[in-house]
């Protein structure tokens, strides 16, 4: 399915397609960058009125899946062969995991969010008790179990049918049980330019958050001007570092950048929880998670037939857009490091461990920030997170003692994270457009870093936030149908294999000879 062309090992049809059309969209937005803007805001209005409910009732879907898979039968089978083992330590993993799942969406908005839910919270008055409450469990629904259900469906089908059935590493061979050797002509080929897509956009979206609140920083520290031209200038530098951590590879570059911004992710998490309201953080991560429970069903569910659709459309559609847009980014990176581990592994781990992590973090600087504002103390949070949201976190620290140093923690941590998001999604559209190729030539992988970086200050000159959230929401829609075609040729799989009649689909790169003596003995009963 590969070719070798000009250095690069490709899927002809995949990557000159995926790559045409993202070359028209950066010349349209380069060109036309007024008419952009107000495309990008009138299509993400119109996809938010007119199919929120569709991305609200799949996302309740693949969340029930995925819990009905960890208690089934089929949760013991292992993602490769049986006696296989993890390639990774439980650490490396989870370090992995986080740094591609969440990373810089959650230092963007782990201030910004709760303070603009409290001030303006849906259905209620703002600035009250009650909208406290209302502002973090909100927080959470919208960075808990749902984001990784979405991100395990597509991650453990990959795992699965690559790992243990030997199919190429590209979201195509997820439907192999539902459309068998026709994985590999027309059809395939449109499922992976979508994932290209939705990859692409969702990793620019990332980019354009990171790098606006980079910018965000160095102003704090350095009087840095924040602007547009500046953040281009930052996608550049940091698209560099980026295409460097890519060319070390996966455990050289990905695996130990991953570690590094964790443990700086966690000293600033336990700086913030120590100089701050420590026993007050205690109480709200209770009440914050009990909260989250009592309303998960009620938040699962709620569309614009009875909420605003314009807070629908600004919040939780473009969450759940934002997580499908990504999923076959973050679902094709977590099966590549979880070959060895079982069903049940892989969605405890994946569901359960990021969770605790960003419910931690949620709490810990959104209580912090909404608790000094409650009690008045320092600078107006609410003013200052209305005013610029990429600030927030930097007002938010600068409450505290040390507030350079930890400023310049916090800035790090964006760069690194943007990093990690930029070379693991490299990495993903390299595997797919190189026709599931695990290892493609580095020159891909520097090719699509660049791309990237292209595309998200395209967004960020467009249209800003608002570009950001329509790329992220667009490109999602057409690739939910396509998530709900991966769980049914998973169960299918699964059920195949339980009765012991999955068949062996064809390698395309090493077929492997057919076992006729065995066949012919078991038939005679010899």
């Amino acid at each position: 399915m590969a070719h070798e062309r000009f250095g690069f090992r490709i899927n002809p049809p995949v990557f000159f397609i995926s790559s045409s059309l993202i070359v028209a969209f950066v010349i349209f937005g380069a060109v036309f960058t007024e008419a952009a803007g107000a495309l990008f805001e009138t299509l993400r209005q119109g996809i938010a009125a007119m199919a929120g409910w569709m991305y609200i009732l799949a996302v309740a879907f693949f969340l029930v899946f995925v819990i009905a898979l960890f208690f089934s039968r089929y949760s013991r089978i292992r993602l490769g062969p049986d006696d296989s083992e993890p390639e990774f330590s439980y650490g490396s993993w989870f370090a992995m995991l986080f740094s591609a799942g969440m990373g810089i969406g959650l230092l963007f908005f782990s201030v910004a969010e709760p303070v603009l839910h409290y001030s303006n919270p849906p259905g209620m008055e703002g600035g009250t008790d009650a909208a406290v409450q209302e502002a973090m469990e909100i927080t959470f629904f919208h960075w808990g179990v749902h984001a990784w259900a979405i991100y395990i469906v597509v991650g453990l089908s990959l795992a699965y049918f690559s790992f243990r059935h030997g199919l190429p590493l590209t979201v195509r061979s997820a439907l192999y049980p539902i459309l068998g050797e026709r994985i590999y002509g027309p059809i395939g080929n449109a499922v992976d330019i979508f994932a290209v897509l939705g990859t692409l956009f969702g990793v620019a979206t990332s980019l354009g958050l990171g790098v606006m609140q980079v910018n965000a920083g160095l102003t704090y520290l350095f009087g840095v001007q924040e602007a547009i031209w500046v953040q281009i200038v930052l996608i550049a530098g940091i698209t560099f570092l980026a295409a460097i951590s890519v060319a070390l590879g996966l455990d050289r570059g990905i695996r130990r950048l991953s570690e590094f911004n964790i443990a700086v992710a966690l000293l600033l998490v336990v700086f913030v929880f120590v100089v701050g309201p420590t026993v007050h953080l205690l109480n709200s991560l209770a009440a914050n998670v009990g909260f989250y429970l009592d309303g998960l069903m009620e938040n699962t569910f709620r569309t614009a037939a009875h909420g605003d659709p314009e807070w629908l459309g600004s919040w939780t559609i473009f969450y759940w857009g934002w997580w499908i847009a990504w999923s076959p980014f973050v679902g094709m990176f977590i099966a590549r490091i979880s070959r060895g581990r079982t069903i049940r592994e892989f969605i405890g781990g994946v569901l359960l461990v990021p969770t605790a992590l960003t419910f931690i973090w949620l709490t810990v600087f959104g209580n912090t920030a909404l608790y000094l504002e409650r009690l008045g103390l320092g600078t107006d949070i609410v003013v200052a997170v209305e005013e610029s949201t990429p600030t927030a976190l930097f007002v938010l620290l600068e409450q505290f003692p040390w507030a350079a140093l930890s400023s310049l923690a916090a800035t790090i941590v964006v760069v690194t994270f943007f990093v990690t998001s930029s070379d693991s999604g490299s990495l993903v559209i390299d595997i797919i457009t190189a026709g599931g190729d695990p290892d493609p030539p580095v020159r891909q992988r520097i090719f699509w870093a660049v791309t990237e970086g292209v595309v998200a200050a395209i967004l960020l000159v467009a249209g800003g936030l608002t570009a950001l959230q329509t790329a992220a929401i667009a490109t999602a829609l057409p690739f939910t149908v396509i998530m709900l075609f991966i769980c049914w040729g998973l169960l299918r799989g699964l059920r195949a294999e339980r009765r012991d009649v999955l068949e062996e689909p064809v390698r395309r790169r090493k077929p492997r000879a057919r076992a006729e003596p065995a066949v012919a003995t078991k038939a005679t009963g010899d």
